[in-house]
């Protein structure tokens, strides 16, 4: 199937660097009367990762959705990335993903046999998280795109919301970064076999075993890194909290060749973006330009970024080791003294 069409081909951007810009899109509902409904317990105005609905006293809806064009050229494995990155946004709220719907956009003289591989993608995912696929909508398009609308179940009580870290809660990071330079270099035929085929595993890794051993402890705010990169969506965090993140960059897992790739600036347009939006809340200490734009660089279905108590953190930290693919303990959140939101070291 590969062979027979080249999805990346089709697409002017991918995956989650194509997402409109955190600050762009802060401005465009900037000015959105908010409705108040006392059950809707996150909305659209928390910058937060999906909204939450309480139906009753042990119940809440997850809901969220989450659709891209074409980050790689097989369109099982694309169906499947974007089904993960959708899936995603549940976990990061401490939810299980229950039931979802098929998002898709077509160009009309697509193969068939390239649709249903990308929906089959999409099916086998969402199975493997627990999820059902019920039906959904399709467009005709010049460009492909696919993704999910997703719903989730979460007790009222156990909501994670990216708001909610509190001073001397400890950073962990549940992927490594990089994802947006291996795959902007693999257009271009410019990343290694070996690690094209490491970002499409990340990719294609749910999120669902860090949400399940994360819930067990004392987690006060999460989010998963994605289009906005680790420094954008932990801005919003801070931000959220009112707090500020100190970020220990040696303790980061950068992947070393999209370090490489960055040094000699093959970077996504996401990055650009992601970097306008965050760098003036930013101190970056001494830390070398190429980490910096990794740090930057928006990942498609990245890790969790969970700030959890620190009693709990070296419990959590452990349990993480085994589950998921590069557990880090990356910093911690501290009280907002004025002035930048982030400090690299």
């Amino acid at each position: 199937m590969e062979n027979e069409v080249k999805l990346t081909k089709l697409a002017k951007c991918a995956g989650c660097g194509a997402k409109v810009g955190a600050g762009v899109l802060a401005r465009l509902l900037g000015d959105m009367k908010v409705r108040r409904d006392p059950n809707l317990l996150v909305g659209f105005d928390k910058s937060d990762d999906a909204s939450v609905y309480k139906v009753s006293d042990d119940l809440a809806l997850v809901q969220t959705v989450d659709f891209f064009p074409p980050i790689c050229d097989d369109p099982y494995t694309f169906g499947q990335i974007a089904a993960t990155n959708a899936l995603s946004d549940v976990y990061a709220m401490g939810g299980e993903p229950k039931l979802a719907l098929n998002v898709m956009a077509v160009p009309k003289d697509m193969p068939p046999e390239a649709v249903h591989e990308i929906l089959r993608g999409g099916y086998d995912k969402a199975y493997e998280a627990g999820a059902i696929i019920t039906g959904g909508h399709s467009i005709l398009d010049d460009e492909p795109k696919y993704g999910l609308a997703v719903t989730g179940f979460v007790h009222p009580d156990r909501v994670l919301t990216n708001s909610g870290a509190r001073p001397g809660d400890v950073l962990l990071l549940t992927k490594p970064l990089g994802i947006g330079v291996l795959t902007t270099a693999a257009k271009v035929d410019l990343a290694s076999a070996e690690g094209t085929a490491l970002a499409l595993r990340l990719m294609t890794t749910l999120n669902r075993a860090a949400r399940d051993a994360m819930v067990k402890y004392r987690v006060h705010a999460c989010t998963d890194v994605t289009g906005f990169s680790l420094l954008g969506h932990g801005l919003e965090l801070a931000q959220g909290s009112d707090t500020e993140l100190h970020l220990n960059v040696d303790a980061i897992d950068l992947l070393p060749e999209a370090v490489e790739l960055a040094r000699i600036g093959i970077l996504p347009e996401g990055m650009y973006r992601n970097r306008a939006f965050a760098e003036p809340y930013v101190d970056a200490g001494d830390v070398a330009l190429a980490r910096q734009d990794v740090l930057y660089d928006p990942q498609t279905a990245g890790g969790l970024l969970i700030a959890v108590d620190p009693a709990d953190a070296d419990a959590l930290y452990a349990e993480l080791k085994g589950a998921v693919p590069s557990a880090q303990r990356i910093g911690t959140a501290e009280a907002y003294r004025g002035g930048k939101r982030i400090f690299l070291r």
